[in-house]
């Protein structure tokens, strides 16, 4: 399946049930979330096992963050960044 085709399949579900829509979208954000804690920690050089020591956690506590985000606590989101060296920033849009 091509991603065009993919796309359309997933526009036409979202249409035809609600409950689709809101549960897809809901997991593309827990998705992408855990995708972009994974970039950062990658851009910044470490493995999971060298985040977890900054964070004074284990190496699967990270790994559940970034492939299973959801519900995931700001201030875990918080604590991450700031073992990246990085700031958090939320925004409402």
């Amino acid at each position: 399946m091509r991603n065009s085709d993919l796309q359309r399949y997933i526009d036409k579900r979202k249409k035809r049930s609600k409950r689709f829509a809101k549960t897809f979208d809901r997991g593309y954000k827990e998705f992408k979330i855990g995708v972009m804690l994974r970039m950062a920690r990658e851009k910044e050089g470490l493995t999971q096992k060298e985040l977890a020591e900054k964070m004074n956690t284990y190496k699967g506590a990270i790994s559940r963050l970034e492939n299973h985000a959801e519900d995931i606590k700001l201030s875990t989101l918080e604590k991450t960044a700031e073992a990246l060296g990085r700031r958090l920033e939320i925004r409402i849009a």
